[in-house]
């Protein structure tokens, strides 16, 4: 579904006065939620893992532009309460339309940006289930799928390295709901809500 709705929308940007193809590449951080229980205190989230993905962009107007983005993110779902850690493989895919505001695009070789948009932000979990999970009081890995709406937002830099290849540099960050279909509280266990995952990444882009 993800690559077949950046397929549908390429040739939109195909057919811009001015458009980019970019891959990317990167680590994300993401924060823990705080875990409620009766037996304890617990934290629930993910551990980092590295992110890979691309975009096509239009570009319209002198300061403004769009961007379509996929990315994939190699994140493993965690519980750790008292010095003691539980960790099941996952990973997660985000699709999102940004608007990018850039400054001036005169004769400089570097301009800053800076990005918002919004989409869908999918999380999977691929480990194995097991009939013993260690901190089970606080939660269950599971073997399934689940979507939330998702916020971005990025700052960063581009630095034209020739008339049509740039390197861009930036901090990109996601927020979505904490996916408890993935790693589901047990009855009477309250999470957190919010889950925020922070992105240093790197991007080649390809301008024509």
């Amino acid at each position: 579904m993800i690559f077949a709705a950046l397929l549908i929308l390429a040739p939109t940007a195909a057919f811009a006065q001015k458009w980019e193809f970019g891959a990317d590449g990167g680590v994300g951080f993401l924060n823990n939620v705080a875990v409620t229980s009766p037996s304890g205190n617990a934290t629930a989230g993910f551990a980092p893992g590295f992110t890979a993905g691309a975009f096509l962009g239009e570009n319209l107007y002198t300061h403004f532009s769009g961007e379509i983005r996929y990315e994939y993110m190699q994140s493993d779902l965690r519980l750790s309460s008292g010095g003691q850690t539980a960790q099941f493989s996952g990973a997660s895919h985000a699709i999102h339309y940004d608007i990018v505001y850039h400054t001036s695009r005169g004769e400089s070789p570097v301009q800053f940006f800076g990005a918002v948009g919004g989409g869908m932000k999918a999380f999977v979990g691929t480990g194995t289930e097991g009939a013993y999970q260690p901190l089970s009081q606080y939660g269950y890995f599971t073997k399934t799928q689940t979507a939330k709406m998702m916020l971005s937002a990025s700052v960063g830099f581009t630095c034209r390295l020739s008339s049509k290849l740039s390197l861009r540099g930036e901090v990109r960050g996601f927020t979505s709901g904490f996916p408890t279909s993935v790693l589901t509280p047990p009855q009477g266990v309250k999470y957190g809500s919010l889950l925020n995952e922070v992105v240093p990444m790197l991007s080649l882009v390809y301008e024509k």
